[in-house]
């Protein structure tokens, strides 16, 4: 099966609500929080499509300048997982975090998630610390991992087609394996089920 990465607009933002609200049973973005966040000039948000439909999607932090940057979400359909866009979606933010010259990128993943964990230590993200009860109402510590963007910039091979301007024609072949990832809010972050 292949898929491609292209920018998120805010045309996206039904098919974009329903996996959010699907991925995010308890506390799901409101559909005014997502559009302000796809709109920003601070981040950048990404839409993954198979066969015309989208089955993912990702978003950034990372304002002009700043030398960090922070994972807000990646989120894939439950009849997509498996196939490795979570991996992909992850990547193609990392290479965005690079562009806009930030040194280090952030992210706050469920204790209770190993497979995320997994995924994120694969990248060469490592653990900082972790907060107490931090996914609500879930109650769930958060691990609070980073990635040195240099160190995984020299030795990560992306996936084809995932560049610069992150858009990739639906020809590009996604074999990895992913199954969770990470989801940050400005008021409450969490992770989502890849």
């Amino acid at each position: 099966m292949s898929a491609g990465v292209r920018t998120a607009t805010v045309a996206d933002l039904g098919a974009i609500m329903a996996l959010e609200r699907a991925a995010f049973p308890t506390d799901a973005w409101s559909e005014t929080a997502m559009r302000a966040e796809i709109a920003s000039p601070h981040g950048r948000y990404l839409a993954l499509e198979e066969a015309g439909v989208l089955v993912g999607y990702a978003g950034l932090r990372a304002p002009a300048g700043a030398k960090d940057a922070d994972v807000q979400t990646i989120a894939v359909a439950a009849a997509a997982r498996g196939r490795g866009y979570g991996r992909t979606l992850l990547r193609a933010l990392l290479t965005e975090a690079a562009s806009r010259g930030a040194a280090e990128v952030f992210l706050e993943v469920r204790a209770d998630n190993p497979v995320a964990a997994a995924l994120y230590a694969s990248e060469g993200f490592t653990e900082l610390g972790r907060r107490p009860r931090y996914y609500q109402p879930d109650d769930v510590d958060a691990v609070v991992m980073r990635l040195d963007l240099r160190s995984w910039a020299t030795s990560s091979v992306p996936d084809p087609g995932v560049g610069d301007t992150l858009t990739t024609s639906a020809d590009v072949a996604l074999t990895d394996d992913a199954a969770i990832a990470t989801r940050t809010a400005d008021t409450a972050p969490r992770e989502d089920r890849l």
